[in-house]
């Protein structure tokens, strides 16, 4: 018999349904379009108002990576004490 059997219900711990994957991609299928977006303005647009959009495309992914990453080490981990 199989590990995963289809016939068990999922049971959420958080005593909700469980959101399908679909909602996890908005936005990293975003951020990856804008960081494409900015190396491509940077590649191809070397003066005037590609200069500014390729540094502004290329900054929005790293500055949400920052953040990101900030709230994860300020967050108490599930062992205790900050992560």
């Amino acid at each position: 018999m199989n590990a995963f059997s289809h016939q068990a219900p999922i049971i959420s711990s958080h005593g909700t349904a469980p959101r399908p994957s679909v909602f996890v991609w908005p936005w990293p299928i975003a951020l990856g379009l804008l960081t494409t977006f900015g190396l491509l303005s940077a590649l191809l647009g070397q003066h005037g108002i590609w200069l500014g959009l390729s540094w502004a495309a290329l900054s929005i992914p790293l500055i949400v990576t920052v953040v990101c990453l900030i709230r994860a080490w300020n967050r108490p981990s599930s062992k205790g004490g900050l992560s």
